[in-house]
């Protein structure tokens, strides 16, 4: 029905069609790509267009032909096309825009379940900053297989391995902690979050407190007080503040710099991870009264900083300076 109508239409496709140089197929595919042209396309344009198509038709198949009608316009108008393409990316960005929504929900088992839906361009950058994070120590996930000349003679390339979700799990969490809040317009506290801490919690296994409600372990608090994604408030037992804030407990940019120069990398026994990938770790903890000083500090990766804290290691600083977990028995 729908190729009878274009027939109708379109007088130059209905010549090849009858002339036996477009198949059915062809003549389909043809039809939609000229419908799909932009409504106040001129008369010349378009019927230069449907020529150009019934031409091709002669030497491709249906399935170059959808290629090809889709970029027609570049061939037989190419500012026309450029114009209806900058259109329809400006409607699609609007659309994708519109269309932006985040959700999550708590299980009640410390995990939250989310979904969501962002432009093209968004998307984009999230993956690129999760795939740089994951790649640190996974450098077959940042390159390609060697090209012909750089592979020895008959060696096969090293496929590209892709981030598991898993992986790309972690990494979000990574970015998230690293985050500026200072960054982010402020209401109140803004994108920053507090964790309320008391004095057992300092100094034992109490858990701490979110602004948002939420309940996080004892070291998982201690370790977040290393980094600039949160500001932590510490009541006495009268729930009263006894420290509130973070420009003393945070390692200034200088210093990130000295401790790189000096560490050159992550002080965990046998890691490699690049200095420029680590976290700057308190030896003796900020949220215990440990200083924000050089002599206090040391580069951590982010898989040793959270080691560092978890009740279940025992840590111990080596003659060279690096560091060794021993699993608690």
């Amino acid at each position: 029905m729908h190729l009878a109508a274009a027939l109708e239409t379109y007088e130059r496709l209905r010549e090849g069609y009858a002339a036996g140089r477009v198949n059915t197929e062809k003549a389909e595919v043809i039809a939609r790509a000229l419908d799909a042209l932009p409504a106040d396309l001129p008369s010349q344009v378009r019927a230069a267009a449907e020529q150009r198509l019934v031409d091709l038709a002669v030497h491709h198949d249906a399935c170059d032909l959808r290629v090809l009608g889709d970029r027609v316009l570049d061939v037989v108008a190419p500012q026309v096309a450029d114009a209806h393409e900058a259109a329809r990316l400006e409607a699609e960005e609007r659309a994708a825009a519109r269309k932006a929504m985040l959700t999550m929900t708590p299980d009640g088992q410390g995990s939250v379940h989310g979904r969501f839906t962002v432009p093209e361009l968004h998307a984009g950058m999230l993956r690129k900053q999760l795939l740089a994070l994951v790649a640190h120590d996974k450098p077959a996930l940042a390159t390609s297989p060697a090209t012909t000349g750089e592979q020895e003679e008959g060696e096969r390339p090293e496929p590209v391995k892709a981030a598991t979700g898993v992986e790309l799990g972690a990494a979000l969490c990574e970015l998230l902690e690293r985050l500026d809040g200072s960054q982010v317009p402020e209401m109140s506290t803004g994108a920053t979050v507090v964790v309320t801490m008391t004095l057992e919690t300092l100094a034992g296994g109490l858990a701490a407190t979110l602004d948002t409600g939420d309940r996080i372990a004892a070291h998982t608090a201690r370790r977040l007080a290393c980094e600039a994604g949160i500001i932590p408030v510490v009541l006495d037992g009268r729930r009263e503040v006894l420290d509130q804030g973070r420009r003393k407990r945070l390692f200034t940019r200088a210093q990130r710099v000295s401790l790189a120069t000096r560490d050159g990398g992550c002080t965990a026994a046998g890691c490699r991870t690049a200095a420029w990938f680590c976290h700057a770790h308190h030896d003796q903890p900020w949220a215990a009264g440990g200083t924000t000083d050089l002599t206090n500090g040391r580069l951590l990766c982010p898989t040793h900083h959270r080691t560092a804290h978890a009740p279940r290691y025992d840590t111990r600083v080596l003659a060279d300076h690096q560091i060794e977990f021993t699993l608690r028995c």
